[in-house]
C-alpha cells in the first residue's frame, strides 16, 4: 500500500504541482514585500512623487479611470520570481533525482524479475540439469545442488 502511495507522490506532475502551490503560498507575502517596499518606489521615481503609481488617467481628474502598469509590473515581477524560486528550488533536483532513479544509480529496493525473467532462469536450470543427467551412467538421474537426485518418471 505505502509502495504505491509512493509512486503516485512521486509522480512528475503530482509532485511539481504540489510544490509549485505551496512554494507559491508561502513565498506570496516575501515576494509581495519586496515587490511594494522596494520596487513599486524604484518605478515611482518616474513620476511625480504623489502618484498611486506608474500609470495615468483615462479621463483627467478622474481616479476612477487611472491605468496602474506599475501594479501590473509589480504583479509581473512577483509571478516571476515565484516561477524563478519554485523551478530552481524544487524542479531542478526533482529532476535530478528522476534521472538518477532512471539510470539505475539511485536503487530505493531491488526490482523483482518480470515473468519472462523467471521462466529464462528456470529453462536454463532446467536446460544445465538435463545436461548433468546426461553425464550420469544410467543417464536418468539428475543430481540436485542440495546433493539428492532424482530420477524421471515414466
Amino acid at each position: 500500500m505505502l509502495k504505491g502511495f509512493r509512486d503516485f507522490i512521486l509522480r512528475g506532475n503530482v509532485v511539481e504541482l504540489a510544490t509549485a502551490v505551496i512554494v507559491g503560498a508561502a513565498f506570496t507575502a516575501i515576494v509581495e514585500a519586496i515587490s511594494t517596499k522596494l520596487i513599486q518606489p524604484l518605478l515611482a521615481v518616474a513620476g511625480p512623487p504623489d502618484m498611486e503609481g506608474l500609470g495615468f488617467e483615462i479621463v483627467s481628474g478622474n481616479k476612477a479611470t487611472f491605468m496602474d502598469f506599475g501594479a501590473v509590473i509589480t504583479a509581473a515581477i512577483n509571478f516571476l520570481i515565484v516561477a524563478a524560486i519554485v523551478y530552481f528550488v524544487i524542479i531542478v533536483p526533482m529532476n535530478k533525482l528522476n534521472s538518477l532513479r532512471n539510470t539505475g544509480e539511485l536503487e530505493d529496493e531491488d526490482v523483482p524479475p518480470t515473468q519472462e525473467e523467471l521462466l529464462a532462469e528456470i529453462r536454463d536450470l532446467l536446460a544445465g540439469r538435463s545436461l548433468a543427467g546426461d553425464a550420469t551412467e544410467e543417464g536418468n538421474n539428475v543430481n540436485f545442488d542440495d546433493g539428492s537426485s532424482s530420477s524421471p518418471r515414466h
